[in-house]
């Protein structure tokens, strides 16, 4: 269905008719609060998820529209500030266009959390805690990579089933990239390193390559092994903090998914155990996500509507919602001492606030963060700590169409709230599909 409440308490009503565990407060004065993480401060508990913008140059340097995104965000007030993924290797790059960090570029990252705080101090008095993802997009990239097969995804890919696995030996070369692009973040002044994880990129998948041989597949302990190899590497050579945004599960049946069951249900004994781990390494910020938006979008990102290729939500967008928010509450309270950062806010467009109060208040979360939202209205974080409130007339409609740009790999953001950039690449696409079906 579509999100058609007019009042908190029609929401509410079908939350107790659909059996759901949703929280609500109705002050939000713990958003304001600030909280210690890792050896840094969030100055507030809002946060923006990292959303790829499609706008960095040839070089993988931020681009004009990159600066644009992220000094709104930090003019929008929230606390931390997760940079969009950031690959570590040319070879690992999502699109021509995705932001890359090398070290004829790191001055130019540099400039851009120079700008971040900047804007920040001068709008809010306050420093953002700064978190920045490295990632390779493995399957999902221009140079395709996988770790493991699994057919499903390898259609989506367009992969034959004799694609190529990457080996032992050229994982251990991606490691010391991830490392070295660890110094650069340094270097470039990021508060937080984030060693992605999540939503089937390559070493999401790696996590849940069973049927793997070799030192970095089939039991736990080898699955784990890069990505601990290279979390304490990290930890021992470079003067920064730690973090992680990972799926708490795949929703991909076992033996084929991460943190699943032979049906593909929330099986997180290995999560839990993996976090744990992590904590014990150094890592202090976990941000929990699920799944993957290339084969099951609806548990990643609750939307509204089908968008162009016509994939129906199988579910009223609230239970997964609920699903994100109770993913969170179990990885938060089996590391109480860590910050969790929570996902899943978007769909509940101006009624967030009070859910994501309740959330805080229940120790479900310690941070909310919110993706498809910011690109919408980047200024939410100012609204709620400032007004109590959001402006409806501002909300993500969750209408896929940001995500329709960044899969196309055209410059990203919000069709609906930002028309002056986003509509001429949208039309673009729009005409490019048209034509391939005629």
């Amino acid at each position: 269905m579509k999100f058609n409440y007019k009042t908190f308490d029609e929401l509410q009503r079908d939350i107790q008719r659909l059996g759901l565990s949703i929280p609500f407060g109705e002050d939000l004065s713990c958003l304001r609060t600030e909280i210690k993480a890792n050896r840094g401060i969030i100055p507030n508990r809002l946060a923006t998820h990292p959303m790829e913008g499609c706008d960095g140059l040839d070089d993988g340097s931020p681009g004009e529209l990159t600066f644009r995104r992220y000094e709104r965000f930090a003019a929008g007030g929230a606390g931390l500030i997760w940079l969009e993924a950031v690959a570590v290797t040319p070879l690992g790059r999502s699109n021509a266009h995705q932001v890359m960090i090398t070290e004829e570029n790191v001055d130019r990252f540099r400039e851009l959390v120079d700008r971040i705080r900047t804007v920040a101090q001068e709008t809010h008095g306050h420093n953002p805690y700064i978190v920045i993802q490295l990632t390779h997009s493995g399957r999902f990239g221009v140079n395709k990579k996988i770790v493991s097969h699994y057919d499903v995804l390898d259609k989506k890919a367009g992969l034959p089933a004799d694609f190529p696995v990457m080996t032992d030996e050229e994982l251990d070369e991606l490691a010391e990239l991830y490392i070295k692009a660890a110094h650069l973040s340094y270097k470039a002044g990021f508060d937080c390193v984030d060693v992605k994880a999540c939503h089937r990129y390559l070493l999401s998948e790696l996590l849940a390559s069973h049927l793997r041989d070799g030192k970095y597949g089939g039991s736990y302990e080898n699955r784990t092994r890069f990505f601990k190899d290279v979390i304490g590497t990290i930890k021992n050579e470079v003067d920064i903090d730690l973090a992680v945004r990972i799926n708490a599960y795949d929703a991909i049946a076992y033996p084929y998914g991460w943190g699943t069951d032979s049906e593909g249900n929330p099986a997180l004994e290995e999560p839990k155990r993996f976090v744990q781990e992590l904590e014990n390494l150094g890592v202090g910020l976990f941000n929990i996500t699920a799944s993957t938006p290339y084969l099951l979008p609806h548990i990643t990102r609750p939307y509204d509507q089908a968008g162009k290729f016509g994939y129906e939500p199988p579910e009223h967008q609230l239970v997964g919602v609920a699903r994100l928010l109770n993913l969170a509450r179990e990885i938060q309270r089996h590391i109480p001492d860590s910050v969790v950062v929570g996902t899943g806010y978007s769909w509940l467009r101006h009624f967030a606030p009070q859910v994501a109060a309740g959330v805080v208040e229940q120790g479900w979360a310690k941070v909310i963060g919110f993706g498809r939202t910011a690109f919408a209205y980047p200024d939410f974080a100012r609204d709620i700590l400032t007004k109590g409130e959001m402006d409806r007339s501002k909300a993500c409609i969750t209408c896929t169409k940001c995500a329709e740009l960044k899969g196309a790999g055209k410059i990203t953001g919000c069709v609906v709230r930002d028309p002056e950039i986003y509509v001429t690449p949208y039309r673009e696409l729009m005409a490019e599909w048209a034509a391939k079906e005629s």
